[in-house]
């Protein structure tokens, strides 16, 4: 590992110096033609090679509805010309909620989500004259529900590491194999209320160690929802199933997974027995095939645990949040980590098209690496995350211009994470500081009165 650095490239031959210096493989091609063709999905059809990720605001309504303030974001996504929208996580149960604004489709507010839909197509048709792809991430929170203002922590194992940080302890119940039974009917019903609202598919979230991703690392489980790889694979591979039986095939069906948990064995996926840096890429290879043999439409690999340690595995940056530590090593190599397995799932995944992650922290660049990996074939979609919420344009610059403008980029300055981990309501503080910076210093002070 190489000493962390901030973003200081004031050029792109700066930029390739120094990857080259570091020994990163992240690619560089100027020609980002290859970002405008269209990508299919499953029964539909994506515009361009560009996709908004699944970017949570925590600013819905009290029932789960999308309030004005997520529709002035979906209407800024669906503005800026990306193929592919994936929204952000929407629980499929009232004791799954990360928080009390998460989005919460259900059959009395359905209306709304229809609204949503139909908002973000007639923006995108009318600014860009394309009709974006719309694919909703269906969630459970499990040890990081918070549905009513207090943590309310549904877990699937015990872990050492994790459960004192939510107040667990060793007599706290695991879920039972019969909720999550049940739960699988919830996430069909979920689906279907989606297709319902117009959403063209959903996302089974199974990552950053909410339920679905703990699921996947509960070797200590006991059942049929744990210990070997297929039972702790079970429940993502049926529920995977069950909304492709419900839905219909015109219906895509899609999969946001952890490759890489960062997370001492027993308690990770994807890791070394030895070495919780180490990634072990047996069984997410494995995972991924049998998404694949369960006719998946779509797949999007992430890392991590956002509230552990190691966040730069999720999201690499220049500013930790303020209780975060300065990683020990540079961001290219977080970067470039991210972009491998980006690589290796589409490898393994074939004709299903995989969105990469991780280019946020590159800036004006992005379009660079970007191009570079889906013209290898390390990729189908170039994913943007926090960019989005800084610079919503992006996709029209790169396919308009070639290239994206510095002083629209994210910072990477993770306070768009300081006030989701404030309990607040989430965006760029930077770019978009009329309507965030106040949001932000009122979720601030919330946090402090609290702590003392």
């Amino acid at each position: 590992m190489s000493e962390f650095e901030k973003f200081r490239f004031n050029s792109l031959e700066e930029f390739k110096n120094r990857v080259q210096e570091l020994n990163v493989n992240i690619p560089v091609s100027e020609d980002v033609s290859v970002l405008a063709e269209p990508v299919q999905v499953g029964a539909g059809n994506a515009a361009n090679s560009i996709a908004i990720l699944p970017m949570e605001g925590c600013d819905g309504e009290k029932d789960g509805s999308p309030s004005e303030l997520t529709m002035r974001r979906y209407r800024r996504f669906s503005g800026g010309g990306a193929g592919l929208i994936w929204c952000e996580a929407c629980a499929v149960t009232v004791e799954g909620r990360a928080n009390p604004r998460q989005l919460f489709l259900h059959k009395d507010n359905v209306e709304k989500f229809r609204e949503l839909t139909a908002m973000c197509v007639r923006e995108a048709e009318e600014k860009r004259g394309i009709r974006p792809l719309m694919i909703l991430q269906l969630t459970h929170s499990g040890r990081y529900s918070r549905p009513f203002d207090n943590a309310a922590p549904v877990i699937a194992q015990h872990d050492p590491l994790l459960d004192p940080k939510v107040g667990i302890t060793d007599h706290y119940p695991v879920v039972t194999d019969e909720y999550l039974d049940e739960l699988q009917e919830k996430y069909v019903r979920s689906a279907l209320l989606a297709k319902e609202a117009g959403f063209d598919g959903v996302d089974i979230k199974a990552c950053h160690r909410y339920l679905v991703s703990e699921l996947l690392a509960s070797h200590t489980r006991r059942g049929k929802y744990g210990g070997s790889f297929e039972n702790r694979s079970r429940f993502l591979l049926e529920v995977i199933r069950k909304v492709r039986e419900a839905a219909g095939n015109d219906f895509i069906v899609a999969c946001r997974f952890n490759v890489f948990d960062a997370h001492p064995y027993p308690y990770g996926f994807g890791v070394s027995r030895e070495k919780e840096w180490i990634p072990d890429l047996t069984e997410p290879l494995e995972l991924v095939k049998a998404l694949v043999k369960e006719k998946v439409d779509l797949l999007s690999n992430s890392a991590g645990n956002p509230y552990y340690r190691f966040p730069q595995v999720t999201r690499p940056f220049d500013q930790p949040t303020l209780s975060g530590e300065i990683p020990a090593e540079h961001p290219l190599e977080s970067v470039a980590r991210l972009l491998e397995f980006t690589r290796k799932i589409q490898e393994t995944a074939g004709d299903i098209p995989v969105v990469g992650n991780g280019y946020s922290w590159l800036r004006q660049y992005l379009p660079y690496v970007g191009a570079a990996n889906k013209s290898a074939g390390g990729c189908t979609f170039v994913g943007i995350g926090r960019e989005a919420f800084a610079y919503p344009d992006a996709p029209a610059d790169i396919l308009s211009d070639g290239k994206m403008k510095a002083e629209k980029c994210c910072i990477a300055c993770s306070k768009c994470t300081q006030i989701m981990r404030d309990h607040g309501k989430t965006g760029c503080v930077v770019r978009d500081s009329e309507v965030y910076l106040p949001l932000y210093k009122e979720a601030r002070a919330q946090a402090q009165q609290g702590s003392n």
